[in-house]
């Protein structure tokens, strides 16, 4: 995992940028042991059930997975795999879909916030509020100085939510190359059990490869103030699944939770 933090946020920064993440290996190292890294991430799923059970019931923390990627990169199939062993009473997964006519009447930031975790639980965002900046800045749908705005919004509101409601926020970019998306989307087709994912549009996004990592790339130099980007090679599932859920958990012991020792009255 490569981690963009808050010190590459701007273009303001006098800081050398890191290469573009694009550039980086999709696939895990060579020297990786598949059966390893299934036996460790199994280890760390029920390290996680347990430290889900105890951030409800310590009530302080509220916690936003936020996973984001192009199409086929994997985001539900994470969701899936990394989260399957938690009480489902303490999280709730949103999917994030082309603003409905009612969304489009507010700012784009309305719909997001009332979405987002109390105290106490989980929420995982299938996509995002970074949709309202990757697809207008790919299609053109609003001006240049409108997107800035939009950057500026969105690390004012991680930053509340940070404040105000001791919100940690994880941001995960499934990084697949350009040759494992066109193989996931044909399989789409070609697989009955898949086939119902299928989208015309998915490979209409697919020859706008270039203009998809150009718009990440602006992302993650503008809006990791309030929390990092991770960027996860996902080509590989099982490499993938480790990698988030070793974060989730490193995150989650970070907090120093603890169950409440007081006996709540009647």
């Amino acid at each position: 995992v490569v981690i963009i933090s808050g010190k590459f946020s701007t273009k303001r920064s006098l800081i050398m940028k890191p290469e573009p993440f694009y550039t980086l290996p999709s696939q895990p190292p060579d020297s990786i042991n598949k059966s390893k890294i299934k036996k460790e991430t199994k280890a760390l799923k029920k390290r996680l059930t347990e430290l889900q059970n105890v951030f409800y019931a310590d009530g302080q923390h509220a916690l936003l997975v936020i996973f984001q990627g192009v199409d086929a990169s994997g985001k539900d199939g994470t969701v899936r795999k990394v989260f399957s062993g938690v009480n489902p009473a303490g999280c709730h997964v949103k999917s994030w879909k082309v603003p409905s006519k009612e969304e489009q009447q507010y700012d784009f930031l309305w719909r997001i916030h009332k979405h987002m975790p109390p105290k106490g639980l989980i929420h995982i965002f299938n996509r995002s509020h970074y949709e309202d900046i990757i697809v207008p800045h790919v299609k053109n749908l609003v001006p240049v100085e409108q997107l800035q705005k939009r950057y500026d919004s969105i690390n004012a509101f991680e930053h509340l939510l940070k404040e105000e409601n001791n919100t940690t926020i994880l941001k995960f970019y499934l990084h697949i190359s350009k040759e494992e998306q066109i193989k996931r989307l044909n399989e789409r087709l070609e697989d009955p059990r898949k086939r119902w994912k299928y989208d015309p549009g998915d490979f209409v996004a697919h020859s706008h490869w270039d203009g998809y990592m150009q718009a990440y790339r602006e992302v993650f130099e503008q809006c990791c103030e309030a929390a990092d980007w991770h960027v996860v090679p996902a080509d590989q599932k099982w490499y993938r699944n480790l990698m988030v859920i070793k974060k989730v958990v490193e995150k989650l012991d970070q907090l120093n939770l603890a169950y409440p020792s007081h006996i709540k009255d009647s």
